[in-house]
């Protein structure tokens, strides 16, 4: 499977995930082979997570800080260029980590992941940039804080076999 595809499917799960549904009976899915081991408590993970957690904060401050109005002309978000430059930043350590765990011959979907997300966030920032209403920039920014959200549980979450 691409990365791509490995990493649009991850995008599908999490946002598929909501916290307040109960989960029903696990899959009956046999899984060969053994967990990789956890790269969570890595300096460089460490930093990505960390990163990720911050710029999500201030995603969700630039959303609850926007007017009322969904259909109001969108206004700058203050301090906007500082934060495409921790997301371009973030991007470029997210591609360290795929780069990193592919020449450690990692065949867990971490590091094609980690790829789609680094691919995606410049994507996302662009959106919030380009957006011309209020609603387009709400959405934009929920789309960024579900993406940084994925950049933190992805490098959290236990390992998991290789599909």
């Amino acid at each position: 499977m691409s990365c791509d595809a490995v990493a649009f499917s991850a995008m599908l799960w999490f946002a598929s995930f909501s916290p307040d549904v109960q989960a029903g009976p696990a899959p009956a899915v046999v899984q060969s082979g053994q967990a990789p081991a956890s790269v969570a408590g890595e300096p460089l993970f460490i930093d990505i997570v960390g990163r990720a957690k911050g710029l999500k904060a201030q995603a969700e401050a630039y959303r609850a800080g926007l007017p009322k109005d969904p259909a109001a002309v969108a206004a700058a978000l203050k301090g906007f260029d500082v934060f495409q430059g921790k997301i371009a930043e973030l991007s470029a350590l997210d591609m360290k980590g795929h780069v990193t765990l592919k020449e450690r011959g990692a065949v867990d979907d971490l590091k094609c992941i980690l790829r789609g997300i680094s691919q995606d966030l410049p994507e996302k920032l662009k959106a919030v940039g380009e957006a011309r209403t209020v609603k387009d920039q709400d959405l934009a920014l929920r789309d960024m804080v579900y993406l940084l959200n994925d950049n933190v549980e992805v490098i959290t979450a236990p390992p998991q076999p290789a599909a």
